[in-house]
């Protein structure tokens, strides 16, 4: 997809200190197939909520780079300051997530997959599986989170403390580092 000059003009809808607008992308063959119903995106939702943000966008999307680079975009075009990816992050054939992502990136933030993986790892040893992470696409702070929803909402809390200063930095908005 080609940056057109209105990309640039968009006018950020993060409010530092009110809320963070959120798309969130159920990442599975299975659930846009309908063979079973999506968990981890309705539960990524009630977690962001929770956080204070508002959950803009969502979408199921087939373990497909194209398709997932596609969502990602479109969600940073409607003002998702903050995209919420739940799936496709193992080490399984169609896990294609990190890589739909560090191909259209500005720039990976290796912090959030570390703490996400040291912190699962007191939890389950498959952690170190994971290759969650986060990075900058476009005006949105992306982050890759595991498919299980627990997993997903437990890594989402990890790295909670540092998402409103990173989409303040993706969004452009002025910030006091």
């Amino acid at each position: 997809m080609e940056e057109t000059q209105s990309q640039h003009s968009i006018t950020p809808i993060l409010h530092y200190s009110t809320g963070i607008v959120v798309g969130i992308i159920t990442v599975s063959d299975r659930a846009t197939s309908g063979e079973y119903d999506d968990l981890g995106g309705p539960a990524l939702k009630v977690a962001a909520e929770k956080y204070g943000w508002q959950v803009l966008s969502e979408a199921i999307v087939p373990d497909d780079a194209p398709r997932i680079q596609e969502t990602i975009r479109s969600f940073s075009d409607q003002g998702c300051g903050l995209i919420l990816a739940t799936g496709g992050t193992g080490v399984a054939v169609r896990d294609v997530t990190p890589e739909a992502i560090r191909a259209i990136m500005r720039v990976e933030i290796p912090g959030f997959g570390e703490a996400m993986r040291r912190e699962s790892m007191a939890i389950t040893p498959n952690a170190i599986l994971s290759r969650s992470l986060a990075a900058i696409v476009e005006r949105a702070l992306v982050i890759a989170l595991p498919g299980k929803p627990s997993g997903a909402v437990e890594c989402l809390g990890f790295v909670a403390g540092a998402i409103p200063h990173a989409v303040a930095l993706a969004q452009r908005m002025p910030t006091s580092c």
